[in-house]
């Protein structure tokens, strides 16, 4: 044991700097793949302008989002009003422009919360194992029990509608899958050749497990991200779409997908444009995310 341990503290520099080697190029070949798969960069391209939308939102909507004209109410599509007006009177295409900050501000909000709280639970009882690790995947398998829905509800009930609680709310239930990939593949890498030599060149255990370990499971936190914002989107319309999420008169697409329920017979373009627009971001992150899995895990293909 000795002998092994003397040995890894030699060959420990040169093991390190292997490993580093090996995830820029695991990097270099995922991103080539990724620009291969065509429907990941149709994707990437549509949530990209998403982005800009949300970004520059008061110089490209046409009208206020809350601005009101009561003789318009429910009017079909136009030339000066786009996809036409909602119950109330209010520009449809405006309200969607805005509300396209809500959904991707909850969408990866939620996200970073759950991947720092699952990316940490994980990494923690892969890494130290034993009690430790008994403990936490009890805690996670505890959590994923439950349904995340009834979680939700339960959360922003207590909690009150607001745009911060959404994001919490969300960030706080979805993060037990992280958890579980994340110990998973710490389980795999906490005897390999490069962490046995940091521990042996006498690193901390934050610094082995942030600084060589987590670098070699981005790939499937990555991929995991990319598809949990589509589900987050859909969790966060659920919730306004129950009363529970972002409040009127403030615009949210699931609010104005509740909002167009009650007149689906006689105006059906209020609903008709934010379930169009729901469904085609959340296929947008999930071809990322099929893309992104292709690339980064090939073992994956079908």
């Amino acid at each position: 044991m000795a002998t092994r341990q003397q040995a890894l503290s030699t060959t420990a520099p040169l093991a390190l700097n292997a490993a580093g080697r090996d995830q820029t190029t695991r990097r270099s070949r995922g991103w080539r793949r990724f620009r291969r798969y065509r429907p990941g960069l149709v994707g990437l391209a549509f949530i990209g302008l998403l982005l800009l939308v949300a970004i520059f939102a008061p110089l490209i909507a046409p009208y206020s989002p809350t601005e009101v004209a009561t003789r318009l109410r429910g009017d079909p599509p136009s030339a000066a009003y786009v996809l036409g007006n909602d119950a109330v009177g209010r520009d449809i295409l405006s309200r969607l422009i805005y509300g396209t900050r809500v959904a991707l501000m909850v969408g990866l909000g939620a996200t970073a919360i759950a991947v720092t709280i699952g990316v940490t639970v994980g990494a923690t009882a892969g890494y130290f194992g034993g009690w430790v690790d008994a403990a936490l995947s009890r805690l996670v398998d505890t959590l994923m029990a439950f349904p995340t829905l009834a979680l939700l509800i339960t959360l922003a009930a207590v909690l009150g509608p607001s745009l911060i609680t959404v994001i919490v709310a969300i960030g706080t239930t979805v993060w037990a899958s992280y958890a579980r990939v994340v110990r998973a593949d710490m389980l795999s890498l906490r005897e390999r050749d490069y962490v046995l030599a940091a521990r042996a060149a006498g690193a901390r255990d934050g610094r082995i497990i942030f600084g060589h370990m987590l670098p070699n499971v981005l790939g499937p936190i990555v991929v995991l991200g990319s598809l949990s914002v589509g589900s987050i989107i859909i969790l966060e319309s659920a919730l306004s779409f129950l009363g529970l999420g972002i409040q009127p008169p403030n615009p949210s697409w699931g609010g104005m997908l509740s909002d167009g329920r009650a007149y689906i017979r006689q105006f059906p373009h209020i609903a008709v444009a934010p379930g169009v627009l729901i469904t085609v971001t959340v296929l947008a992150f999930n071809l990322i995310g099929d893309g992104l899995r292709d690339a980064l895990d090939p073992r994956q293909r079908e």
